[in-house]
């Protein structure tokens, strides 16, 4: 009884309800953290929505009136009807104008989210079985990305989406990732950030976000890859301007892809 109270109350309280994480018996999407994800989030609230429920409803009026009018008690001499133009005409014609009514805005979506702006900055994100690789190819700067286990986890860290070096980026910056797949297909998925990508091993794509909301902000992997698919999880922090810039520069040394030749030649003059 409690489930059903809560599956209620969150389908009335959804947009409130939901955090960066997907929580117990959530209902509905994240919230929003993105420009591009506010407009799925609308074109499914605003308008796929009322049409599912207009639809389910006129069906069932349908088939209640069917079994109620045409009951074998009401007519013991079934109609010998094959067909009727008008009808199908009607019901040929009407799905056409609303899938119309949904293509339009749909396609608007889908063209501003393959449309990337000139990009702040660039990401590459690579799947191996069974994590996740990320490299910053403008700051010299990549890293490994795992799971943290479970009895490994700190406090208010969440099962199974928590890894021990997050991704960072800057807050209302425009990010491009690149994404593909050392070995198997893989997806790079952010539901707060409206973003899924498939990694596609000897193929680059790509896609953007603009995070509105500082915060860490959770993924997985949403192609089914192999044995430990569920164990890929993508967390993305963002911060401010200031603590990026902080981050960034701890991240040269911890992560540098190439040895510093500033560094070197600092040892090389010690000895």
């Amino acid at each position: 009884m409690k489930k059903i109270l809560f599956i209620i109350l969150s389908i009335v309280f959804a947009t409130n309800a939901i955090a960066n994480q997907p929580k117990e018996w959530q209902l509905g999407f994240q919230n929003a953290a993105s420009e591009g994800m506010r407009d799925i989030v609308n074109f499914h609230n605003n308008l796929l929505l009322p049409i599912i429920i207009a639809i389910s409803v006129f069906v069932l009026f349908l088939m209640i009136y069917a079994s109620v009018r045409f009951r074998a008690s009401r007519n013991p001499n079934p109609s010998k009807t094959t067909h009727n133009v008008a009808v199908e005409v009607l019901w040929t014609l009407i799905p056409c104008l609303i899938l119309i009514v949904m293509a339009v805005p749909s396609f608007k979506i889908l063209y501003k989210q393959d449309t990337i702006p000139k990009a702040d900055l660039t990401i590459k994100a690579v799947g191996y079985q069974w994590y996740w690789g990320y490299e910053y190819p403008d700051e010299n700067v990549i890293f490994e990305s795992y799971m943290i286990k479970e009895e490994d986890l700190k406090e208010n860290q969440p099962r199974l989406l928590a890894v021990d070096n997050e991704v960072v980026v800057p807050v209302n910056k425009v990010v491009k990732v690149l994404i593909t797949a050392n070995d198997v297909l893989h997806a790079w998925a952010l539901p707060s950030f409206g973003v899924k990508r498939d990694a596609v091993p000897g193929r680059i794509n790509e896609t953007w976000f603009k995070a509105e909301k500082v915060g860490t902000y959770y993924g997985q992997c949403s192609e089914l890859c192999g044995i430990q698919h569920a164990f890929m999880p993508i967390a993305v922090r963002v911060v401010s301007d200031e603590e990026y810039a902080e981050w960034l520069s701890d991240a040269k040394v911890r992560f540098a892809k190439e040895p510093i030749l500033e560094n070197e030649n600092k040892k090389i003059a010690s000895k």
